[in-house]
């Protein structure tokens, strides 16, 4: 029960990743969202993988419960950068063309 708890806390968390991501105005934050959203489920789905004996064993941490140095530090800016995309959504930056294009 309690690994399905943390398996649906994943999956929220996901889905208001995607949320930030389809609410987002502007290309860069929707790119940077996307990009933070795709890293923190590879971590989820390859460190499940590895537990269930459907991957190789690397030294990939779970996400906000394992311990795991360069990675943790690496998700909490990624989580960072989305709570910025996020709070700055309804931003449109113009597109200026400089010279011939």
């Amino acid at each position: 029960m309690g690994g399905a708890f943390l398996l649906s806390l994943y999956i929220l968390l996901i889905v208001m990743c995607f949320r930030i991501i389809m609410t987002t105005q502007n290309d860069f934050g929707r790119f940077v969202a996307a990009g933070m959203t795709v890293s923190f489920f590879f971590y989820i789905f390859i460190n499940v993988a590895m537990v269930m004996g459907l991957a190789p064993v690397v030294g990939i941490p779970l996400p906000l419960v394992s311990y795991g140095g360069t990675a943790m530090l690496t998700l909490l800016m990624g989580f960072g950068f989305l709570l910025n995309v996020g709070l700055h959504r309804n931003i449109k930056f113009p597109r200026i063309s400089i010279g011939m294009f």
